[in-house]
């Protein structure tokens, strides 16, 4: 997760404050806030239209919708690639048993020499007429490997396949173009890159989705919600766009504020200018361990902001585990992979940390 910060706090505890006193929410603010989250997140991924966006609790309600609303049956073929993060594999798994589809799975290559290029290579040379879907993250949340969703969205559509994509390791601190990757589906949630509280996310719908069904029949949803002396007229018609994939009580008056403050933010730096800070303060540690033998991704198939170390064979990972323990280093390890995952509050000064006791893991 990514820490809060203060400004986002702040909006959380005036939030709550105004919740103290109901009488301060007028009805509109049931619209308003959500909507505030939606125009930003909009710009944020450069979406057409805000109305194609929708407050979501989690990448697996996300996920769901999409599984709900796939045109894909027995024999056909949804793509993921290996080891990806669980909430982007079970609701298709569900679907295998639900509908008789096929979930294949394109590993990782065995070999780490071009390995970013070879597993991109592959994953496009899998996607064929019985592919139905691909589901995949912009990067591996793994080891950070980064896909050619352009490439991969030109095959896609070559074949008639859906592409969805887990934005979570990734949009707020990569650049991601909805006009650009033209993905079906674009799911977020908020407590990583968006640098926003943990229960909330937002998702972005496209075409393929918009005459769906939703997941729940939240009165918000549909059209006229907004005067409330007309709810009990009840109404067959949804709101224009994604709204109805919205989860209920979608106002969320803290959560939606707290993001909204943090949207905001990332607007200001914006994704492009925190790459290029991570990289700047990366670079030299980088090489440094590259140069001793350590395993990093080939800069054109990783971000700046999250790069896998692999460590050479007479490294002791339990020795390393202790000493980055001792000295307050946080990194994350996955499998066989120490994940690094720099942002604006770091240093340079953390990353010459990191590698000293990459290098020396006694001293």
């Amino acid at each position: 997760m990514s820490p809060l910060m203060k400004a986002v706090s702040k909006a959380g505890n005036e939030a709550i404050q105004k919740k103290e006193n109901p009488i301060s929410l007028p009805p509109e603010d049931f619209f308003r806030y959500g909507d505030r989250v939606k125009n930003h997140f909009a710009s944020l991924v450069n979406a057409p239209y805000a109305s194609h966006c929708a407050i979501i609790p989690s990448v697996s309600y996300g996920m769901a919708t999409v599984a709900k609303n796939l045109k894909a049956g027995k024999g056909d073929e949804i793509l993921v690639v290996g080891e990806q993060f669980p909430s982007n594999v079970y609701p298709w798994k569900s679907l295998e048993k639900e509908r008789g589809v096929i979930v294949r799975t394109v590993a990782a290559p065995a070999t780490l020499i071009n390995r970013g290029a070879l597993w991109n290579q592959n994953l496009l040379e899998s996607i064929t007429h019985r592919t139905k879907l691909v589901a995949i993250g912009h990067v591996h949340w793994a080891d950070g490997t980064m896909f050619d969703l352009e490439a991969i969205r030109h095959r896609t559509r070559e074949v008639g396949a859906a592409l969805v994509i887990d934005g979570t390791q990734s949009v707020g601190a990569l650049p991601f173009d909805i006009q650009v990757f033209e993905p079906d589906a674009l799911i977020v949630a908020a407590y990583k890159w968006l640098m926003g509280p943990y229960s909330i996310g937002v998702a972005y719908y496209g075409d393929y989705f918009h005459e769906g069904s939703p997941l729940e029949n939240s009165w918000m949803a549909r059209k006229g919600s907004e005067d409330f002396s007309q709810l009990v007229h009840y109404q067959e018609e949804y709101m224009e766009g994604a709204k109805r994939f919205e989860v209920g009580e979608s106002a969320n008056f803290i959560l939606t504020a707290m993001l909204t403050r943090a949207l905001e933010q990332l607007i200001e730096w914006t994704p492009a200018a925190i790459q290029q800070y991570c990289k700047e303060i990366c670079e030299s540690a980088q090489n440094t361990l590259i140069c001793q033998g350590y395993w990093i991704e080939k800069p054109e198939y990783r971000g700046e902001h999250l790069f896998g170390i692999r460590l050479p064979n007479f490294k002791n990972l339990d020795e390393i585990k202790k000493q980055l323990n001792q000295e307050k280093i946080h990194v994350s390890f996955r499998g066989d992979v120490i994940r690094v995952s720099p942002h604006v509050y770091n240093t340079k000064e953390d990353l010459d940390k990191l590698v000293n006791v990459l290098l020396n893991p006694q001293s």
